[in-house]
């Protein structure tokens, strides 16, 4: 099988040709342009002279002689050897010559037509007559030489062989092809040099071998896992693999602003350049970003990679760890108080107090600490479960936690639900200190489901009260783990739905934090 031309060659054999073919193209052009300028500088010279002969005195009084040749000819001649003419003919209006370089043809008609000049005008054009061919000018002799006379006594035609202006043009024509062809070699060279450095630019890869790279690079880059976003130092996104635009959830990147596209803390990761990774929102999804930054330490603009990996499993594991801790730690707070009742009703026994005891039983609360109350059973039982564990985290930590519950929620906004109550619960329980109260009621009896998260903490400044659903801010120290993410997941939550999130001062002295979630088709 014959092996296909390498690239290299490809591109040098295609551009000689190029440089042949335009210098070829541009040889025969300045040919044409060059033998256009000899035949023009002929015909101003010829026009001038036999101008200036149909107007000599002696030439016009010739022509009322017996015999006009004997003045005639003799100027005719030495004005021909002087000029470098081939030929000067003066002729009567007839057409009979009265001048001729051959003596011979004097007296004869001429061979061509001299209706043109007799009538008035200059002629000048390619003619063959007893000579050869040759280029000629003809113009009318008028009496007394005067122009502007009505009578035309004879013609002057004067003219130059065409070989003469072919070996004109053939002497200039090695100047020109030495021109020329010093331009083609040169070209050839360049191209050499072009295909060269094209090589090393595409690091001597072949066609095919580009190809098959690039095929494997979409390959690659849309199976990962991890998405994957390039932007240009103009901010605009030149490619994006399908795990990127399902975290973003932005439909079709490529081509777009990365302005457009981004929200802002994955927009400021990308600007900014951040090696190790930060956790961010990417619409409701906790990601871990990285990026290399788009300036580089010139303050130079220029195109950055956005790397995100999906944390959504990693934060719902360490979600659920939580609430087993929480829920391991409430059922051996059940256990010791179970075993303390047992205690005191087994000493009552003891003693006889039979009464004592059955008092006692009476006044124990059924249920215990993973009991949140009569009202939470209307809330189904995934939220139910929730509150359970949150109130055995409540116990441990000393901290007075109320269900209040109006309603039944509907179905399609339970997980939602779990969302916000979860998020802003535990935002309460770190907010709070032993002894502290924290209330939670969730109203399900309007068109919506209201959720309504008081605590007696130390509250929420007013100065940031505005800012604290946004990404990334926290009232909480954030050198030891990343924050400012639940908060932001609850408004995103909300308004997605159309609904919103805020905080106000609460009435049990620190935080009120109301979230609206309307049952209705989701915003998308």
């Amino acid at each position: 099988m014959v092996r296909a031309l390498s690239l290299r060659l490809q591109l040098l054999l295609l551009q000689a040709l190029i440089v042949c073919v335009v210098t070829l193209g541009a040889g025969v052009v300045t040919v044409w342009i060059q033998e256009s300028a000899i035949r023009d500088s002929y015909r101003e010279r010829m026009v001038g002279v036999a101008l200036s002969i149909a107007r000599l005195p002696v030439i016009v009084e010739a022509f009322d002689d017996p015999d006009p040749s004997v003045a005639i000819q003799p100027v005719a001649e030495v004005i021909r050897e002087a000029s470098s003419l081939t030929y000067v003919v003066v002729t009567d209006p007839s057409g009979i010559r009265f001048s001729h370089p051959n003596p011979d043809r004097i007296g004869e008609s001429v061979s061509t037509d001299p209706s043109i000049p007799l009538s008035g005008q200059v002629w000048s054009g390619t003619e063959t007559g007893t000579l050869g061919e040759s280029y000629r000018v003809k113009v009318p002799v008028f009496a007394d030489g005067d122009e502007e006379g009505a009578q035309v006594i004879g013609s002057v035609s004067v003219g130059v062989l065409e070989s003469e202006l072919a070996a004109d043009l053939q002497s200039r024509l090695p100047g020109l092809l030495l021109a020329f062809g010093g331009a083609a070699v040169a070209g050839v060279f360049g191209a050499a040099w072009v295909a060269a450095l094209i090589r090393r630019r595409i690091f001597g890869l072949e066609p095919d071998e580009i190809a098959e790279m690039v095929g494997e690079r979409e390959t690659m880059l849309h199976r990962l896992s991890e998405g994957v976003v390039r932007v240009d130092h103009r901010g605009i996104v030149t490619s994006a693999n399908d795990a990127a635009e399902r975290l973003i959830g932005r439909g079709p990147l490529v081509g777009r602003r990365a302005d457009e596209t981004l929200d802002g803390p994955l927009l400021q990761v990308m600007e900014d350049g951040e090696p190790e990774g930060r956790l961010v929102l990417a619409g409701e999804r906790p990601v871990i970003a990285r990026s290399t930054g788009l300036r580089d330490d010139r303050g130079r603009s220029v195109g950055a990679t956005l790397l995100l990996r999906d944390h959504s499993e990693l934060h719902e594991a360490l979600r659920q760890m939580d609430g087993q801790q929480s829920l391991t730690e409430g059922l051996r707070a059940q256990a010791h108080e179970f075993a303390n009742s047992l205690h005191v009703v087994s000493g009552l026994l003891e003693l006889g107090a039979y009464d004592d005891a059955r008092d006692f039983i009476a006044r124990v609360r059924p249920g215990g600490p993973l009991d949140p109350g009569p009202d939470a059973a209307a809330l189904g039982s995934e939220l139910t479960a929730l509150l359970s564990v949150k109130l055995a985290r409540s116990r441990e930590l000393d901290v007075a936690l109320e269900v209040t519950a109006l309603g039944t929620p509907a179905p399609e906004v339970i997980g939602d639900l779990v969302t916000v109550v979860g998020n802003l619960v535990d935002n309460a329980l770190e907010a709070c200190r032993p002894g502290d109260r924290l209330r939670v009621e969730v109203d399900a009896t309007g068109p919506g489901v209201r959720v309504r998260v008081d605590d007696s903490g130390a509250g929420v400044p007013a100065a940031l009260r505005e800012h604290v659903f946004d990404e990334g801010v926290s009232t909480k120290d954030t050198r030891d783990r990343a924050r400012g993410i639940g908060l932001a997941l609850v408004r995103r939550v909300a308004r997605r739905r159309g609904g919103d999130a805020r905080v106000v001062p609460s009435p049990l002295g620190g935080a009120r934090f109301e979230v609206s979630l309307p049952v209705a088709e989701r915003v998308s």
